[in-house]
């Protein structure tokens, strides 16, 4: 589902790139352009483990830092070059004792807005939170839609207007779509406006889940964690942030055919618009059109990624690790 003011239009099918791939220390190149991105001597490297799932980083340029989040733990960690990875918030989703229903406690998706507050989706409260670094002060900016409390919102993004994308699956929710808790009765990806308005935008898919940006802000991707459909979709959006076409941006049918690890989850983009999309084999590194340059693999699923400030270093959530590799800057 559209909003109401626009038109869906049909998916367009992308060619599969047909250029031979090399693998070298974590990256596979499937065309020169990636090297414009990644050096070929870049390497992955682990920088912190021991997580029960690493979610949802976010560089905080202000702080010099990288906030990410373990949902399961209900636990904000705080990565700095100095002293590595170490608990931040804890709890730093659901601040009462968990009930059963809950899978997922902690915060998920972060994103920092334009003050340097972190902006969250918070699984466990079922709500997008605000929370200030400083003082750890948090207050629910949305929990209802129609009024009706969200299933368990997953990941999002600021656009440069204020407004908030976000996505509301049912991960949170021990129970999944068969959860007592739910309240809607679709998965959604919704814009909220910057006087609180929530907009439900695309109601039509069973996973919807990482959330980015166009550096213009006209274009909206989103990932479908879903085996039936994995697949990254890119919406055009109009002068008012509203969607009015949407199309396929990458299948990656073929790389879940091929059992590699993961599925379509977080998304980022760079200030250039390449794409930085995890899914079946790591993060999958495309150009503005779609093609598929190359692709980072940590070996295990990759949940999210995010780029530092000076867009130098990709920074992973890998399964039970927190990984980096280096970038070309700008």
């Amino acid at each position: 589902m559209i909003a109401r003011r626009t038109a869906l239009a049909g998916l367009a099918s992308l060619p599969v790139a047909a250029v031979a791939a090399t693998r070298t220390s974590g990256v596979t190149r499937i065309d020169p352009g990636l090297d414009r991105i990644i050096a070929p001597s870049a390497k992955v490297e682990r920088l912190a483990s021991g997580f029960r799932w690493a979610e949802g980083p976010v560089w905080a340029a202000q702080d010099k830092c990288l906030f990410f989040n373990d949902p399961p733990s209900n636990i904000l960690y705080r990565w700095r070059a100095e002293d590595g990875a170490k608990p931040f918030l804890s709890p730093s989703g659901l601040q009462t004792p968990v009930p059963p229903e809950i899978r997922e406690a902690g915060l998920n998706g972060l994103a920092i807005d334009a003050a340097g507050a972190l902006i969250a989706a918070d699984s466990g409260t079922r709500a997008i939170v605000r929370i200030d670094i400083a003082s750890g002060q948090r207050r629910i900016v949305a929990d209802r839609y129609q009024g009706k409390r969200f299933n368990s919102p997953n990941d999002l993004c600021i656009a440069a207007t204020g407004a908030i994308y976000f996505t509301d699956p049912t991960y949170g929710l021990r129970e999944g779509d068969a959860s007592p808790l739910r309240e809607l009765a679709h998965c959604g990806l919704y814009r909220m406006s910057p006087d609180g308005e929530v907009t439900l935008l695309d109601g039509d898919h069973r996973r919807p889940n990482g959330v980015a940006l166009s550096p213009d802000g006209r274009t909206l991707y989103l990932a479908l964690s879903d085996e039936k459909q994995p697949e990254v979709l890119a919406y055009a959006l109009d002068a008012d942030g509203l969607p009015t076409q949407r199309r396929l941006f990458r299948d990656m049918r073929p790389e879940l055919a091929r059992g590699l690890p993961g599925l379509p989850d977080g998304i980022k983009v760079d200030v250039h618009g390449h794409v930085f999309a995890t899914g079946p084999g790591g993060v999958h590194v495309c150009a503005p059109d779609g093609t598929l340059l190359g692709m980072v693999s940590t070996g295990k699923a990759i949940a999210n990624c995010a780029i530092d400030q000076e867009g130098a270093r990709l920074f992973l959530t890998s399964a039970d690790q927190l990984a980096v590799i280096g970038l070309r800057r700008a």
